[in-house]
């Protein structure tokens, strides 16, 4: 039955192995300065679990399901579970190594280029080991809504529904506590907090500040405000009590810049560097982050996350098969 499993899937997984080859032959030819080859290649690392449980989980059982021939697969010596148990073996294992293997690529060709950059968690989701922990969530995942739709391509855009607003979520609300983020107090710099040194002034409606973001080589800031002593905010309306002349001259110091944003008088600037060492006194700025140091535990403990979270959707898997009559 082993050999069954691999034979159904050898093709599949030969051709990803050799495209992934592929890829890193054409990423090692065009060279490691070239920093567009490097964003495609944390875009493919990024998308490929998703594909990979698309195109291999969804139509594993769904294929089977739609044609009919899961009856003649269950009349066999070997029950349906054990059936289902080395195909998701089979696959789902594959699914890991072919997602592992290209993550370890483009880890190890943009290894200089992440140093460079001292930003390792800007491209935290393309690098490593988490790639693999995608892989077996989408594959299991498509799997489990091939068995619960039995239409391969409904279950294929299913998965693809469902799996990326998962991983964007994931991200966005898990990813940032699940270590106690640090939080370190800075005081106000004025030559560096409003307008900056470049001078150029945000497009925004109401008068506020710009908290400049500290020197932490390789560490994920996840919020920089400016808090007084008992952690309220700066509002709008006590910056413009405290600095009535804040932001009074607005767009009135030439064109505006590439990101939007205005350039503004050297007065208006001097004036809001005032502002901000009056109210110094008072107002800090507050930095949450994690640090440099917890890059790879937060590798493990999401890894750990996704790999629990796909053998719950295998374990489902295998109750509803068990229930089809």
């Amino acid at each position: 039955m082993t050999w069954l499993a691999w034979r159904q899937s050898r093709a599949q997984i030969t051709i990803a192995v050799a495209a992934v080859l592929v890829v890193a032959v054409v990423a090692f030819a065009s060279g490691r300065a070239d920093t567009s080859v490097r964003l495609w290649l944390s875009v493919l690392v990024v998308v490929l679990p998703g594909l990979l449980g698309v195109f291999w989980g969804a139509p594993l059982v769904a294929g089977e399901l739609e044609s009919g021939s899961f009856r003649l697969a269950w009349t066999q010596d070997v029950s349906r579970l054990r059936w289902l148990a080395l195909r998701l073996a089979v696959s789902g294992l594959a699914a890991m190594a072919v997602a592992g293997l290209a993550s370890w690529l483009v880890t190890w060709w943009a290894r200089p280029l992440d140093r460079a950059r001292l930003d390792q968690f800007g491209s935290f989701d393309s690098r490593d080991i988490v790639p693999a922990g995608y892989a077996a969530f989408a594959f299991a995942l498509g799997v489990l809504l091939g068995i619960l739709l039995r239409r391969t391509v409904p279950a294929m855009a299913a998965t693809l529904v469902v799996f990326t607003p998962t991983r964007l979520a994931f991200h966005l609300l898990a990813r940032p506590y699940l270590l106690p983020p640090v939080t370190e107090a800075l005081p106000l710099n004025p030559s560096t907090t409003g307008y900056g040194s470049s001078g150029f002034l945000p497009l925004v409606p109401a008068p506020s500040l710009q908290p400049a973001a500290p020197g932490l080589p390789d560490a994920w800031i996840t919020s920089i405000t400016i808090v007084n002593g008992k952690g309220g905010a700066l509002t709008s309306t006590e910056l413009a009590s405290a600095c009535p002349d804040i932001g009074r001259g607005r767009g009135s110091g030439g064109p505006a810049s590439s990101s939007g944003h205005v350039q503004v008088p050297q007065s208006v600037v001097n004036a809001t560097h005032d502002c901000v060492a009056r109210i110094a006194a008072t107002y800090h700025e507050a930095v949450t982050y994690q640090p440099a140091s917890r890059y790879w535990p937060l590798q493990w403990y999401e890894l750990g996350l996704f790999l629990a979270a796909a053998l719950l959707l295998a374990a489902a898997s295998a109750w509803r098969v068990g229930k089809i009559g």
